[in-house]
């Protein structure tokens, strides 16, 4: 028995409709992406160069910026579709400049399971647990692969014990890093 238009065009963009969500929930697992920035530094006014004849100011080792890293932690295993592998650390580039002190978290070397929609947390709980209304979002994640940083306020390295990475689009953990000291 002949099947009727209308059940064929149904069936095609049935079809269509489910490829188009496989490929949407399917395709982050396979795109990778990678970023790699320099750890932060703080900007210093260069010493200016004195015409000759004339005594200018030097620089000093105590102008330089100088970074440290306060808190540390590794990515984690959750399972088979989500995790990541790498440091995350939390630091401060200390400047003797106006511009002041800047705040960064990093992420260094790492490899992160994509998602939809994934992004960057830092919590006051451990294990990959968070509150929405208790953590702070720091922003969507930059990358799946390499070293890239974010800034974060100053007093965010002692207020949160832990660097969580969500796929908001599922409500899913994809990989967190608890932080203990550098």
């Amino acid at each position: 028995m002949p099947r009727s238009p209308a059940i064929r065009v149904a069936t095609v963009v049935s079809a269509i409709l489910i490829v188009a969500i496989g490929w949407y929930l399917g395709s982050p697992l396979l795109v990778r992406t990678t970023v790699n920035e320099p750890l932060p530094a703080a900007t210093a006014s260069a010493p200016s160069m004195a015409p000759s004849g004339t005594v200018g100011p030097t620089a000093s080792s105590a102008s330089m910026p100088k970074t440290s890293i306060s808190f540390r932690g590794q990515l984690q295993y959750v399972d088979a579709l989500h995790n990541g592998k790498g440091a995350v650390l939390l630091g401060v580039t200390s400047s003797c400049c106006p511009v002041g002190d800047l705040y960064f978290l990093r992420f260094e070397d790492v490899a992160i399971t994509n998602a939809p929609d994934v992004h960057v947390y830092l919590s006051r709980e451990r294990g990959g647990r968070w509150n929405p209304t208790t953590s702070k979002y720091i922003g969507p994640l930059k990358a799946t692969n390499g070293s890239f940083n974010y800034d974060v306020a100053p007093g965010d390295a002692g207020e949160y014990a832990s660097v969580v990475v969500w796929c908001r689009a599922f409500g899913v953990l994809v990989t967190w890093a608890d932080l203990g000291p550098a």
